[in-house]
């Protein structure tokens, strides 16, 4: 076998291919904590190392590379030799966890060996024996896919801000308390009983990696993967790594909360024998991947504390959902047969957009996921303005105008709804003294919303099938209103999940 002493040996100029010998190596914050440097590149600090937890294996450390430092490249030295061999130079080794397979071949092309490295390749191949690697790409993808870097030791130096401004919090002691949700550490810690219950529900993969037992009651971790493709193309679509670009209309925003693949409103009762449990407290977050999100834009939150502790792939796109539950002197063999029975929330679906047709004529919607279409029939459409003495503030001045409509719905759709796809005007200060207050007999209104989201308005009581709809609310009558038809439905059916505690012994 041919190890890295037999390499240092070699008769040759060792930089000529990115790997400098030297007697002393300087260390930097992200050298990985008892890291054994092998060589350096001898420009922006590059360096390769072992590291005693992960035995033979081959990182390359890049302190220029802004969040992301480390990446494993080797299993050992002679893999690492061998692809040596077939890329010419250490800096494909080094770049290659940010490039696709077409990059990778193209840097090959544009950068061939030299004459004094072509040199050093032959001397290399004829003590060692070892022949080129011709699936060097694959491998080191399948490396560090299949590898956790959150596992690589760092020193303080690595979580010094001034020193490493892409920095992540160190890991705090793991404390999982009733009332606390992922942000806070009130109350008692809770003793963590490990279940790994993985599972899907519809095209989802599931995992409730543990139980926390509180004086309070019972805490239930949900995770749920997430294809890191399917987050990178949401970004991409919503142009959101732009700062400047702004998606604040109601339409937008209704879209993206439709498509957002980390979103997964649910909710979930636990059955414990006879007994219900419902759900009294709940938070969320999420970990998107550094191939969706440049590392200097991700968010420093205890997503990473989450993966660490239960083992998950940093690699992919993660929904974290924490739920308490009320139920006091709870004990671990009390858990024995636990299920937990999983809701889903109804999704407002958005539709098609049209203008608000003539009194007594009819319009096609046809629902967007089932394809089924419907009929909505106008029945009134007239233009109302809300009375004065609803808004308190005399300094400011509300809009007050919208168009009513009601309307009639062929077959009925329990969860169906029109939405103004404008947006109201906004309140403005008033510029001289408010009017007297209307009489208030002069309308029964009740409002649902404010100037500048959703409104519906009911007047009266009405004709059973008939439906009412309101504008946004505008300072002068609208003279048109183009509606958005949203159908409100579950698109995934209830499931029920059986957990089954997993006691030390096992």
């Amino acid at each position: 076998m041919f190890c890295y002493e037999d390499f240092k040996k070699l008769p040759i100029d060792h930089s000529a291919v990115g790997l400098l010998q030297r007697e002393s190596y300087e260390r930097y914050f992200c050298t990985p904590e008892q890291a054994e440097i092998i060589g350096c590149a001898g420009l922006d600090g590059i360096h390769y190392c072992t590291i005693p937890a992960f035995g033979e294996m081959i990182f390359a450390v890049s302190p220029m590379n802004f969040g992301n430092y480390v990446h494993t490249i080797a299993r050992n030295f002679e893999d690492l030799l061998r692809m040596l061999l077939y890329c010419g130079d250490m800096a494909a080794l080094e770049q290659c966890y940010a490039w696709d397979e077409e990059q990778f071949k193209a840097f090959l092309l544009d950068c061939p060996p030299t004459e004094q490295q072509r040199a050093v390749l032959t001397i290399i191949k004829e003590a060692s024996g070892l022949m080129p690697m011709e699936n060097t790409f694959t491998y080191i993808k399948e490396l560090q896919n299949g590898f956790d870097l959150s596992q690589i030791p760092y020193s303080e130096d690595y979580y010094d801000e001034d020193m490493n401004p892409a920095a992540l919090p160190k890991p705090s002691e793991w404390k999982v308390t009733y009332e606390g949700g992922f942000w806070s550490s009130k109350g008692e810690n809770g003793r963590e009983v490990p279940v790994q219950k993985s599972f899907f529900w519809g095209e989802e993969r599931w995992y409730i990696p543990a139980l926390y037992l509180c004086p309070e009651g019972l805490v239930v971790d949900y995770c749920t993967e997430v294809e890191p493709h399917k987050v990178k193309a949401f970004i991409e679509k919503w142009d959101l790594l732009h700062e400047a670009q702004n998606h604040d209309t109601r339409q937008q925003q209704a879209q993206m909360q439709q498509e957002h693949p980390l979103r997964m409103e649910f909710s979930g009762r636990i059955i414990l024998n006879s007994e219900k449990l419902h759900q009294a407290y709940g938070g969320r977050l999420t970990w998107i991947p550094s191939s969706c999100v440049p590392e200097r834009l991700r968010p420093r939150d205890e997503a990473q504390q989450l993966l660490q502790h239960y083992g998950l792939d940093e690699s992919r796109a993660w929904a974290f959902h924490r739920q308490s539950y009320p139920r006091q002197g709870l004990e671990e063999q009390a858990l024995r047969g636990l299920k937990i029975h999983m809701e889903r929330q109804r999704e407002q679906i958005s539709g098609q957009c049209f203008l608000t047709p003539p009194v007594g004529e009819s319009i096609t919607l046809i629902h967007p996921l089932t394809g089924k279409t419907y009929l909505l029939t106008v029945m009134e459409a007239e233009t109302q303005e809300l009375p004065e003495r609803i808004f308190p503030d005399p300094n400011m001045e509300h809009p007050r105008s919208y168009l009513s409509l009601t309307y009639a719905l062929q077959p009925e759709h329990s969860g169906f709804l029109l939405r103004d796809c404008a947006e109201g005007d906004p309140p403005r200060r008033r510029q001289s003294k408010p009017t007297q207050p209307e009489n208030p007999e002069a309308a029964a209104i009740g409002l649902i919303g404010g100037a500048d989201g959703p409104v519906a308005v009911f007047v009266g009581a009405k004709t059973p099938k008939l439906h009412a709809a309101a504008s946004s609310l505008h300072f002068s009558p609208p003279k048109e209103v183009w509606w958005q038809a949203v159908f409100s439905e579950k698109r995934l059916e209830d499931i029920t999940v059986e957990l089954n505690p997993i006691s030390k012994e096992e």
